[in-house]
């Protein structure tokens, strides 16, 4: 391959999921594979990032020091059988200077075959800044370009069906149909707002000993997600601390039996609206607790 590989889509789409799949498939024998996540760097940064990437050397830390010694470690690996790909994740954040620095970079070869390939992952206006006036000969190295959209609902719903199939789901619990379409609503069809919705969803099934996820268990579920992001964006001096209750002491009173049972009603209430501040406690707590393994997980990979 040679030139540049673009792949954009709003945050959420799997971009970079899409990318580890793709390298996972590619053979390491012939390809060597660096991947820049820190993508707000000048040109001189870009070559020591991806000194330290791909593990080549360099004498001094001026620019033609490391120019020197990034074409000599590609005519090496060349000589080996290998190509160089350098993947950006983020790369919308990368100046002009650094893409044009990394379009020149393309331009090695040896015996007249290109040895180094970029894929640039970003955000929409990456495409802008590829696309703009002044990009011109960045974007004559175009080789392919690819946009991750949102998914439409019918995509969401083979999405959720075939992500729970291959997690070992037999049907229980059911979803009424309705529940793709409030999932669709509120998620705007964005695989990871999709993945963090139905994990919720299916907690609180699990929970509630659900066997039927209807529109009332997703609304319910989605009422919660937007009181969270109501609290993250609320001062954290003025919400005051909730302490659960596990207990509401009633003492005798006196008064006439109508008053005692509203008293008690009352008391039931309250007990009950404890008990339901609870569980959404312990449903964050595991979900926290599961992206939190995620994180350990990916690391561990």
């Amino acid at each position: 391959g040679e030139g540049f590989v673009l792949v954009t889509g709003v945050p959420g789409t799997g971009k970079t999921m899409l990318v580890r799949n793709l390298v996972k498939n590619l053979n390491r024998d012939k390809l060597l594979i660096g991947l820049m996540m820190t993508s707000q760097v000048g040109p001189e940064d870009a070559l020591r990032l991806m000194a330290s990437t791909f593990g080549f050397q360099y004498l001094h830390n001026d620019k033609a020091n490391l120019l020197s010694c990034f074409e000599q470690f590609v005519i090496e690996k060349a000589r080996e059988g290998r190509r160089l790909l350098l993947i950006v994740d983020e790369a919308q954040n990368l100046p002009r200077q650094t893409l044009e620095e990394l379009r020149m970079l393309t331009n090695i070869d040896v015996n007249g075959t290109s040895v180094f390939q970029v894929f640039l992952v970003g955000q929409p206006e990456l495409k802008r800044t590829v696309y703009s006036p002044d990009m011109e000969q960045l974007k004559q190295r175009l080789v392919s370009t690819f946009h991750l959209d949102a998914l439409d609902i019918e995509e969401m719903k083979e999405y959720i069906l075939f992500r729970l199939q291959a997690a070992g789901w037999n049907g229980t619990p059911e979803f009424e149909t309705n529940v793709f379409t409030a999932i669709h609503a509120f998620t705007e069809g964005i695989p990871r707002k999709i993945n963090s919705l139905c994990d919720r969803l299916l907690l609180f099934g699990f929970l509630e000993e659900l066997r039927m996820l209807d529109t009332d268990a997703v609304n319910k579920v989605i009422a919660e997600v937007k009181d969270e992001f109501a609290l993250e964006s609320t001062d954290s001096s003025t919400v005051p601390a909730y302490i659960p209750q596990t207990s509401i002491a009633i003492e005798p009173q006196s008064g006439s039996f109508d008053e005692r049972l509203a008293r008690l009603e009352s008391a039931v209430s309250n007990l009950q609206g404890t008990l339901n501040k609870e569980r959404a406690l312990l449903r964050k707590a595991i979900l926290i607790q599961l992206d939190m393994d995620d994180i350990y997980d990916g690391k561990a990979k």
